[in-house]
């Protein structure tokens, strides 16, 4: 029985992975590294400090971690201001069925409270949310499923009882480990992204029958 809907945030409520990349490829080339898109997919839905803890270990960084995530964020941020970005289509919907079916929803990503509150209040959405937990809050980041549990936990539901949207390979690993259900959206600005595990797949959020969970 569904008690809880979790969803991810990049890349599910935010086609934000395209912003992601650009500004990771940014910040890459601003202290001497040449990367691509292709190299970047491999850490999508994970946190930034494991990102780039895996990405200074590979190039011999001698910037700390707190340092490029820095770099990083304050980009993102900037962008974030400027742009005249809206959720991808028919989230506002699914919201609104989820609500209507009194339903609680939570959201469990990888980045950073800071990213998560400034995207969820400029869809004028943060009030949705009964819970919101950042990977950066928990002892792993996905793909353990560390972020789903102590989202339920703190919704006050079983993991059986939740089921997750996610467009990631990592987390529908986490969301399967958590003892969830998962619906995988094949975004194609998430790269290729391996949902082989979801126990659902979808090609767009319309596709989401909450009454058919």
């Amino acid at each position: 029985m569904l008690k809880a809907f979790i969803f991810d945030m990049d890349g599910v409520i935010i086609d934000s992975e395209p912003l992601h990349f650009e500004v990771d490829l940014y910040t890459l080339n601003s202290i001497g590294i040449a990367s691509s898109k292709e190299e970047l997919e491999q850490y999508v839905g994970m946190t930034n400090p494991e990102m780039w803890r895996l990405i200074k270990k590979k190039h011999r960084l001698p910037q700390s971690i707190e340092e490029l995530i820095q770099l990083q964020l304050t980009k993102k941020l900037a962008y974030l201001d400027e742009s005249d970005i809206e959720p991808i289509s028919g989230i506002r919907e699914l919201i609104q069925e989820l609500r209507d079916g009194n339903i609680p929803i939570g959201l469990a990503s990888s980045s950073p409270r800071v990213f998560i509150e400034k995207v969820l209040s400029k869809f004028n959405i943060l009030h949705e949310f009964a819970c919101i937990t950042s990977g950066e809050e928990v002892p792993k980041g996905k793909p353990a499923p560390d972020v789903y549990l102590e989202t339920a936990r703190a919704m006050n539901v079983e993991p059986e009882h939740c089921c997750v949207l996610e467009d990631a390979k990592h987390g529908v690993a986490a969301a399967k480990d958590a003892g969830m259900r998962c619906i995988g959206f094949v975004n194609p600005n998430s790269g290729n992204q391996d949902l082989s595990a979801a126990d659902f797949i979808v090609s767009s959020i319309a596709e989401v029958k909450i009454r058919e969970l």
